[in-house]
């Protein structure tokens, strides 16, 4: 059986203690300190069923995520794009022992209506010994990346992410003392499961921002779409030391993984597919070919079967289901499960073609046009709204709006005041156009290839290259 997450990075504790385990913006650990951090706060867990955590790029937030792993207290995994409301059903339904953030989260807890006590992991240490985690124990309760509706809460239990370690282990060339650069959001499930599978490999993980790690000699970068754009615009580099980078979310266009290798001339580039709910599912590696649909190979014990051409997906590293208020349900069927990709298999090699659905991603965040729609039909003199995904050289897609208005049109002032109001910033449109009548098919459909035509004909109104997934400190 796979050894879990916590106890491989007890062990390498016990052999590179002195090992700088750690580093960001205001401090850095190595691991006998970063472990004796660890306890003591899984100390303070012990009892709980779950504990809530809105991480950012700090060391504390990665002390009580494993802590948390340590004591087999699950994790709500908080995100900042989360509204009120969502912020609100998440906790009414996971029902965590306590909410806990760093100091300089606080202000951001309350601003997105939470009220109860928040606590530190300074608070939480507590003399000794927690329970330890069994395989079976829930590990994560995670919300899926969408930034509108109603949350969806997936489980994972601590086999399944152990599972997933095993794949990182053998096809990432990631070693001892090695410095693995993670330079989002602690909240991007990406980005968080790149620092501790580096803690597992007695790696250094580096939260600073990116160009900053790159340049003190980071050999492995875990990234997104924007990530990368924001190296290939730094006017810095190149960067030798880098002989891995580890991206997921949309991919990038082949213009800009040229572009990245530029930078990283001795650099790996390794693209892999997969959602929360699937874990890993296939992996591309290098510049990969001229088919910008294809997804690259399967993880080795990885099986697809495309039905009616979406892909599902069999494996051992599989969720458990969504939380709800029943329990844990929908989850895999006879160990299938799909998350609505469209694709086909050829041999071991695995494309894709879209979601079933319309949803865009955004740096890395789901983003649903229907509330975007939604949001803009709800003003009055908006008659009618559209909302497709065009490309984005920084994140990859973007949503990008057309209304139609009646006689009482709101100026374009009330839109967007409106639109910041009621929607997370990832769902705010890159522009938006006012038409005469929204295009349409033969049959009345919204003709989203013609939208998509006039928009690109014309820039429109609005902000552009939003901040989804830039990197915070």
């Amino acid at each position: 059986m796979s050894e879990l997450l916590a106890e491989r990075i007890a062990r390498r504790v016990a052999e590179y203690p002195d090992t700088t385990a750690v580093l960001s913006t205001r401090e850095h650990v190595d691991y006998r300190d970063f472990w004796s951090r660890v306890t003591r706060t899984a100390a303070g867990l012990d009892g709980m069923n779950r504990v809530a955590v809105l991480p950012t790029s700090d060391i504390e937030s990665l002390v009580v995520v494993t802590a948390a792993m340590y004591a087999g207290v699950s994790i709500v995994l908080l995100h900042r794009h989360l509204m009120p409301e969502q912020l609100t059903r998440v906790l009414e339904l996971a029902k965590p022992g306590a909410v806990v953030a760093s100091p300089q989260q606080h202000r951001r807890l309350r601003k997105i209506g939470y009220d109860g006590a928040i606590h530190t992991a300074a608070v939480l240490e507590s003399d000794g010994s927690p329970a330890r985690a069994l395989p079976e124990t829930e590990l994560l309760v995670g919300i899926t990346s969408g930034t509108t509706g109603e949350p969806k809460l997936f489980v994972r239990n601590q086999q399944s992410w152990a599972t997933t370690l095993d794949r990182s282990d053998a096809t990432f060339d990631i070693r001892t003392r090695d410095r693995v650069s993670t330079p989002g959001v602690l909240d991007h499930t990406h980005f968080l499961y790149g620092a501790l599978h580096a803690l597992t490999r007695g790696a250094t993980v580096d939260l600073r921002p990116v160009v900053e790690s790159l340049e003190a000699g980071a050999t492995h970068l875990y990234s997104v779409p924007t990530v990368a754009w924001d190296i290939v615009r730094s006017g810095t580099g190149p960067f030798p030391a880098v002989r891995e980078v580890l991206s997921s979310a949309a991919r990038w266009p082949r213009t800009g993984r040229q572009a990245l290798q530029a930078m990283l001339p001795n650099a790996s580039l390794v693209h892999f597919y997969g959602a929360s709910e699937l874990s890993f599912v296939s992996f591309d590696r290098g510049l990969g070919d001229t088919d910008e649909n294809a997804a690259g190979e399967l993880f080795d014990g990885v099986e697809v079967d495309i039905r009616d051409g979406l892909v599902f997906v069999r494996s051992s590293m599989l969720f458990d289901g969504y939380l709800t208020d029943h329990g844990i349900a929908d989850g895999p069927v006879e160990g299938w499960m799909s998350v609505g990709d469209r694709g086909r298999t050829l041999g071991n090699r695995l494309q894709l073609f879209g979601r079933d659905s319309e949803m865009l991603i955004r740096a890395g965040l789901n983003v649903e046009p229907a509330a975007i729609e939604a949001a803009l039909t709800a003003i009055p003199g908006v008659a009618e709204a559209a909302c497709i995904a065009i490309p984005d050289p920084r994140m990859g897609q973007a949503p990008a709006a057309a209304i139609v208005v009646d006689e009482t049109a709101p100026t374009t002032d009330e839109i967007w005041r409106h639109l910041r109001a009621t929607l997370p910033s990832p769902s705010i449109p890159v522009q938006l156009r006012t038409l005469p009548a929204l295009p349409r098919t033969p049959r009345g459909k919204l003709d989203r290839q013609a939208l998509a035509a006039l928009l690109a004909d014309e820039r429109g109104t609005g902000p552009r290259a939003g901040t989804a997934d830039q990197p915070e400190r």
